[in-house]
């Protein structure tokens, strides 16, 4: 039990980067919701979908790669140069590549006459992509006070210069003061979103500047050719999962049945409701940043199976107690975080919640293929994932519109978690307490279905809001009685 704790401990140290910071990057969802119209927030949300795409290959999971070359302490340096040379050379083949194809990139994505979108973009992926492995190594090294302060600094950087021109220079600007001309424009609302992030991303670079001080100009071939062959399947498994996760996104636009505009603006409500269900991955996010570490750290002991186990569910307990609070509490959270233009797509959130648990249950279930060297298995299991994904969306977007985006990422991810579970059984069988996961989760549901019930025949708020806090409360207490206290 003790080495669980330990994991919660540095959980909760990255949760604090996770939460402070997406509680950062959450305060954009209401200013760009209100600022920008639906088509707006649609066309940020194509770009950073079609981003989601382009650091996977990118990045080619290096990170991973050092993560299983990295660990033992004398290979650490040899391991960390040969990936930062390699990324050094692919990045910066990559930047000249998408500054010379800007304007023929920008007509593909339909954002004719802004290259510079892609300009930006591109910047904002190459500084991305050379901070991956320093951040890596900060897990590795279990060093997650730096982790945390570079995240936070990104996001507040980010968030700041967000609100610094979308919302204070305008206001500036109306009272007259001259000066706020040298530094905004009217005539720009995205340009600025996109302009906050390549700041931040570039000041990132700049706090790791020590990191890149470690990388020693030795390259290592053969040992470069060894982290390849592994991170290769895992390429797949992270293009596949941004296929999972992206893919109705990005391709929104092109499937639904109305004009650009409008199937714009279509794509800008299902993804400011996206974000919205992403609340999640607040607790998700923080845990996979101190389990892949771990679970590597910790794999040849004894009682390494038992250990999975237990971090399992407890990582589901943690998720569907998220999930309940959410669902319970949606109409103090959506009056906060989202303009009411959005409102008209809130039905995705449970769809999407539950997609995001089993989400957490597959990063949970998929660690033995990375510890036993099978990650062409994750592979094949990922590409399945990914053809479904696109095959269902294809289908059911110009039937359904977001909606039917929404029931893809749930099938999508429910596959994918049973599918890791199964074929691991034989080969690394952890003794998962799947009833007990299984009943946790069904309770939450069936708090949620009551509760609903109970707002379709009685929608007095004094009624509602007591009754809400006691579901959340009994459920907790539940947890606390049957599963702490044991």
């Amino acid at each position: 039990m003790s080495l669980v704790k330990k994991l919660m401990g540095e959980t909760a140290i990255y949760g604090v980067s996770s939460i402070v910071g997406r509680f950062l990057n959450y305060l954009l969802v209401p200013l760009h919701t209100y600022l920008l119209s639906e088509s707006q927030y649609g066309v940020v949300s194509q770009f950073y979908a079609w981003s989601g795409f382009l650091m996977i290959l990118l990045s080619y999971r290096m990170e991973s790669a050092f993560f299983r070359f990295g660990t033992p302490q004398e290979d650490r340096e040899r391991s960390f140069s040969t990936g930062m040379l390699s990324l050094f050379a692919s990045t910066g083949l990559f930047l000249i590549l998408f500054f010379l194809l800007a304007n023929p990139v920008s007509e593909f994505l339909q954002f004719d006459g802004h290259p510079e979108y892609v300009r930006w973009i591109a910047l904002i992926l190459a500084f991305d992509c050379l901070c991956e492995l320093p951040f890596a190594r900060l897990r590795l090294e279990q060093r997650p006070i730096r982790f945390v302060a570079a995240k936070i600094i990104n996001i507040g950087f980010n968030a700041g210069l967000n609100v610094f021109w979308l919302l204070f220079c305008p206001w500036a600007a109306s009272q007259g003061w001259s000066w706020v001309h040298w530094v905004w424009t009217p005539d720009w609302q995205i340009e600025y979103v996109f302009l906050a992030n390549l700041v931040a991303s570039l000041v990132t670079l700049l706090i790791l500047f020590r990191q890149f001080l470690a990388v020693r100009f030795q390259f290592d071939r053969a040992l470069w050719k060894s982290m390849i062959q592994y991170a290769a399947p895992l390429i797949i498994v992270g293009f596949a999962g941004i296929v999972d996760e992206l893919f109705s996104r990005a391709m929104m636009p092109r499937l639904l049945t109305g004009t650009l505009e409008e199937n714009r603006a279509q794509l800008g409500i299902f993804s400011a409701n996206y974000k919205m269900a992403m609340l999640l991955s607040l607790f998700t996010q923080a845990y996979r940043y101190a389990a892949e570490p771990f679970f590597f750290r910790h794999a040849t002991d004894k009682n390494a199976l038992q250990i999975q186990a237990d971090t399992t569910k407890w990582f589901s307990l943690a998720a569907t107690t998220g999930m309940l609070g959410i669902l319970l509490f949606i109409d103090l959270i959506k009056s906060l975080f989202l303009g009411e233009r959005f409102h008209s797509g809130l039905g995705v959130v449970p769809i999407l919640l539950m997609a995001n648990l089993f989400l957490g249950l597959y990063y949970n279930f998929s660690v033995w293929y990375r510890l036993k060297d099978r990650t062409g298995l994750g592979a094949i299991i990922s590409v399945i994932g990914a053809v479904i994904t696109v095959g269902l969306n294809i289908v059911l977007i110009p039937e359904y519109g977001y909606k039917g985006a929404a029931w893809v990422t749930l099938v999508c991810y429910i596959f994918m978690s049973w599918a890791t579970w199964y074929t691991g059984r034989k080969e690394h069988p952890v003794p998962y307490p799947l009833l007990r996961i299984g009943f946790w989760l069904v309770l939450a549901l069936a708090i949620y279905a009551f509760e609903q019930f109970v707002k379709s025949g009685y929608g007095n708020p004094y009624f509602l809001w007591p009754l809400r806090v006691l579901l959340f409360g009994g459920y907790l207490f539940g947890i606390w009685k049957w599963e702490y206290k044991k």
